[in-house]
């Protein structure tokens, strides 16, 4: 499995292009084509960048799902919806489309960051506010329900 390690900051072109820094670049290096999936977040008003091997990984859990159940096709629907298929150039960048971008708020100043096998592409402003208000005694206790055990399940 592919991992990211890092958090990112760079700017948007003016024709909706992001330059992923060399750090991450190399985080990608022998991996192939640099081929991704961008698409919206479930849970933020970010978006998310798959490479194409992880997003494939989505997708077989995805065309498991009975179309025919009503709550499964709109699932689906809603997490395709948006999804674009994305190359990094030969400089190492990416071009958003403007729903996207629309889509997550992001004017210029954007934040590449680490979700393990994800890279989430953030409006700074909005990272930073995201990010920030967590305390870190609120943290602290995220960290104690979610790792607080060693079987991996949330301990609720």
């Amino acid at each position: 499995m592919l991992t990211f390690t890092g958090t990112h900051e760079c700017t948007l072109d003016g024709k909706g292009r992001i330059q992923l820094p060399v750090s991450l670049r190399r985080q990608l290096a022998g991996e192939g084509p640099a081929e991704f999936v961008l698409r919206r977040s479930i849970f933020s008003k970010c978006l998310e960048l798959f490479p194409k091997s992880e997003w494939d990984l989505e997708l077989e859990k995805i065309n498991q799902l009975n179309r025919y159940n009503p709550d499964n096709l709109a699932f689906i629907r809603l997490f395709m919806a948006g999804s674009k298929p994305v190359e990094m150039d030969a400089t190492g960048r990416i071009l958003i489309t403007k729903d996207l971008l629309n889509y997550a708020g992001i004017t210029k100043d954007v934040v590449v960051a680490s979700r393990v096998n994800v890279l989430e592409v953030w409006d700074k402003e909005a990272y930073e506010n995201t990010v920030g208000s967590v305390t870190p005694e609120a943290f602290a206790e995220l960290a104690r329900k979610v790792m607080g055990n060693t079987t991996g399940e949330n301990i609720g």
